[in-house]
């Protein structure tokens, strides 16, 4: 079994290897990562079977990564490993194989390593699905089969294209397959809705101006993009643009 340890704290990732090194069973550690953003770059260039996933590290935690990995192609088997008996019903929640508390034990990895093994790949798929709520720091986006993740705080606007939903962020353009619904019910303390098909960061209006057909419009900082207002969302939107000054 390919194996990536995630964890920010070098004693423990060097504990568990130590640990991996001395099980009755074959496992090849191909990797190692810090935070999730490294865990996320290392599966997809390593392409492990299963992560070692440590619950709270800075950044973004392993609850949240463990929503990306899911998304990855094949999906990685996930077991998570923490210090704090809080997060075990999140862990559960978010479908891991295994959860682990700190400071593992041979016997417990083990079994954890072995059911991991063992299960078919359907079984998998249904585990990796996340059920967790939590709004997500990152969207992950699908570039040339590769997961770049966008960071919410730079995202300016998401408006419905058809079937996508368009991503416009400080670094450029992105289309995802998420619906505009849903994004709002995660996302809604940041983004307000303009109009049926567009939500609009708070922080990145600069005002509002009328067209040469009276047509509202949002106006953008750093940006020369324009959204129309719908007249159902004029009035609400005014109000909480003269509410932050």
């Amino acid at each position: 079994m390919r194996l990536l340890i995630v964890d920010d704290e070098t004693l423990a990732r060097e504990r568990l290897c130590s640990i991996l090194a001395e099980l009755d069973i074959e496992v090849d550690v191909v990797g190692e990562a810090a935070n999730g953003q490294q865990a996320i770059e290392q599966a997809q260039a390593l392409q492990p079977d299963i992560i070692l996933l440590d619950i709270r590290m800075p950044g973004m935690d392993g609850i949240e990564a463990s929503r990306h990995l899911n998304a990855l192609s094949p999906a990685p088997a996930i077991i998570f490993t923490t210090a704090y008996d809080e997060h075990a019903l999140e862990a559960f929640d978010a479908n891991a194989v295994g959860y682990l508390l700190k400071p593992v034990k041979a016997e417990r990895l083990q079994q954890s390593l072995t059911k991991a093994r063992s299960l078919q790949k359907g079984q998998l798929q249904a585990l990796q699905e996340s059920r967790e709520n939590k709004a997500r720091s990152h969207i992950g986006v699908r570039t040339r089969g590769d997961l770049q993740l966008i960071p919410v705080t730079d995202i300016c606007y998401l408006r419905a294209e058809q079937k996508y939903v368009e991503l416009r962020h400080s670094g450029g353009l992105a289309l995802i397959e998420e619906s505009l619904k849903t994004l709002e019910e995660e996302f809604g303390e940041r983004f307000v809705r303009v109009h049926r098909n567009a939500l609009v960061a708070l922080g990145c209006v600069s005002g509002l101006e009328k067209d040469s057909l009276g047509r509202v419009r949002v106006t953008l900082k750093n940006s020369e993009d324009k959204l129309d207002v719908s007249r159902r969302h004029i009035a609400a939107l005014r109000k909480l643009l003269k509410a932050r000054g």
